[in-house]
């Protein structure tokens, strides 16, 4: 979850850890720090909060150095501030972390007996103490995080300098991504290949159980066993115009209004345009052999698995599992013969998701994911991929990632269906169509952000708020309510309609808005007597439907939003676009951090 770099620079290296931690930000932002060597010896500046009140603290106190690691955090264990901040030191050594240490609660009795005297709440510092003891017992740094390696269990990646060796940086990786970069007389270590965007092109993704020297003109990169081996150098796709903010206020609206020119991306990939017609990479996965597909995510991604299941079961007649990605591991499923696992993920390195795909590995399963990023984890240990091309998504709601996914999905199940051989010539090229059409219709959704606009402000004092919907647009209602609460902290549900009387009808009065997403499709006069049963109960209803379903239930809902008229097929990739507009209105008005919301972060990297 955390953002860790370093780097061994031909300069002073503090203004080149400043800005690779700008573009970390997103992975965490409760503190953040810098370590030097200068003249040998280790200093530090640390901040809690977002990385501009560190930039302050080094415009105050400068730090000189060559070789230098630095971290933004999100906190897992110990409060945010100042001292749990990293990077955590000796005055033998410095380290950064990202993840979780498992056995951090032995490991420490163990090292408090020894006199080491703790300084921290963080887990991080049963690894500082292990190395700074194994450096007083005169092992070389080397020598001590190997022995180090031996002792921790959990996930991790970790980031080493060492007091009086300012031409080596040490990196490990367990569990989390690191990265090396290559420059010319110089090196680099990032959690990502976003974090070395303008230092270099040339990167190495570690492999997992591998550590890494690190010097000025080279690596030695050691595998689980300590053997050195050689890993694959390539040119990153990213670059610094990625990550630009452009005209807009925050990132978040500007991945909102790019969404229409990605989907096109994304269904130029997935499309023979001549015969309109699915034309999927080769996945080498053949769909008539398919029993079953069991279907695990997180977050949002787990909520384009919901509306996917609906998919597949229809299109392709293939039963679907569908699991949070958390809980997946601990299930005792039973065995089953020709079960493909679906994995959907924006960051490929959500920790939860690359365990899950890992567990299922072993138990047999071939292994397909959808993914945004394509250079991550779960690209490399997948046995197929498909990337969804949104590109970088730096705010932490994800907006444009969403709907990429539902296009791939869609696309996916099309395929399936046809070659399960459910799906008929006819059906296709009609499924396609609408497909087809998704871009120029979600930049007509665009055109009503000023009416969601105003919508926001008559509604942006509840302190409550649901959302209802059947089929595919429950599993928006889901992600609307989602996106409420990440970025305007206004408390929402989401509920399937049918299951308001089922208790939660028993929460409407005037002060909550219940958002009713309700296309005209074969559900649609059972969400119409679910609504009417909101209205009954005084309930403020907003309508998201398209002409006919206004025009039917327009007059008893106090605010109405006239979406596309388009086949059922595509209606939850568009759905989706004015729910985020709304959440996003709400919160500019409620005045947070859209970008950066509190207690997030974009990566979820720990368990």
């Amino acid at each position: 979850m955390c953002g860790i770099i370093g780097a061994i620079a031909n300069e002073h290296v503090t203004p080149l850890l400043l800005s690779a931690l700008y573009r970390l930000e997103y992975r965490g932002y409760d503190s953040a720090g810098i370590a030097t060597l200068v003249d040998g010896d280790i200093h530090r500046r640390r901040a809690e909060g977002k990385i501009p009140k560190l930039d302050a603290l080094i415009e105050e106190h400068p730090l000189q150095g060559r070789i230098g690691i630095g971290h933004t955090r999100w906190a897992t264990h110990g409060v945010p501030n100042t001292v749990n901040a990293h990077p955590h030191a000796t005055e033998k050594v410095a380290l950064v972390h990202n993840g979780i240490i498992e056995n951090f609660l032995p490991l420490r009795a163990e090292l408090m007996s020894l006199g080491h005297a703790f300084e921290t709440e963080t887990d991080s510092e049963v690894v500082l103490g292990l190395l700074h003891e194994y450096l007083h017992q005169g092992m070389s740094p080397q020598g001590a995080t190997a022995e180090m390696l031996k002792r921790v269990d959990g996930a991790f990646s970790l980031g080493i300098i060492f007091a009086g060796y300012d031409d080596l940086l040490i990196g490990a990786r367990r569990g989390c991504p690191l990265v090396v970069g290559y420059g010319e007389g110089e090196m680099f270590l990032g959690s990502d290949a976003l974090a070395l965007v303008s230092l270099t092109e040339r990167i190495t993704y570690l492999e997992e159980g591998d550590w890494v020297e690190v010097r000025r003109n080279g690596v030695s990169i050691h595998d689980s066993t300590g053997q050195i081996v050689e890993r694959q150098v390539q040119v990153t796709s990213l670059s610094d115009a990625d990550v630009g903010k452009g005209n807009y206020q925050h990132f978040m609206l500007k991945e909102i209004y790019e969404q229409p020119a990605v989907i096109g991306d994304c269904l130029r990939s997935l499309f023979n345009p001549v015969e309109r017609t699915v034309s999927l990479p080769d996945i080498s996965i053949d769909f008539s052999t398919i029993s079953r597909l069991n279907i695990v995510a997180c977050g949002t991604s787990y909520y384009a698995g919901l509306v996917a299941r609906y998919w597949f079961e229809e299109i392709a007649g293939l039963p679907v599992d569908i699991d949070v990605a958390s809980e997946y591991r601990y299930r005792k499923v039973p065995a089953q013969d020709r079960v493909l696992g679906l994995f959907i993920s924006q960051s490929g390195e959500t920790a939860d998701t690359v365990a899950a795909l890992r567990f299922a590995r072993e138990k047999g399963q071939t292994a397909l994911s959808v993914i945004n990023a394509a250079e991550s984890s779960m690209s490399r240990e997948s046995d197929a991929v498909l990337h969804t091309l949104a590109g970088p998504e730096i705010g932490v709601a994800s907006t444009k990632a969403f709907t990429t996914q539902l296009v791939t999905l869609a696309s996916l199940a099309i395929a399936a269906g046809r070659a399960r051989g459910i799906l008929k010539r006819g059906k296709e090229k009609e499924l396609a169509s609408a497909l087809i059409e998704v871009p120029s219709r979600a930049a007509e959704i665009l055109n009503h952000d000023e009416s969601l606009r105003n919508l926001a402000e008559q509604i942006c004092e509840v302190r409550d708020a649901l959302y209802i919907g059947r089929g595919t647009s429950y599993a928006v209602a889901l992600e609307g309510a989602l996106k409420l609460k990440e970025i305007s902290y206004i408390h929402a549900e989401a509920y399937a309609a049918g299951e308001l009387k089922h208790g939660p009808i028993a929460l409407i009065d005037d002060g909550v808005p219940v958002i009713v997403i309700a296309p005209s499709d074969g559900l649609f006069e059972k969400t119409a007597s679910n609504m009417q049963e909101v209205v009954a109960r005084g309930g403020r209803v907003i309508l998201m439907s398209d002409a006919d379903g206004v025009s039917k239930l327009g007059r008893d809902a106090f605010a109405t939003v006239t979406l596309p008229d388009v086949s059922p097929f595509v209606t939850p990739i568009l759905y989706a676009i004015p729910v985020q507009l709304l959440a996003y209105h709400l919160a500019v008005l409620k005045g947070t951090d859209i970008d950066q919301p509190r207690n997030l972060a974009k990566s979820v990297t720990v368990e």
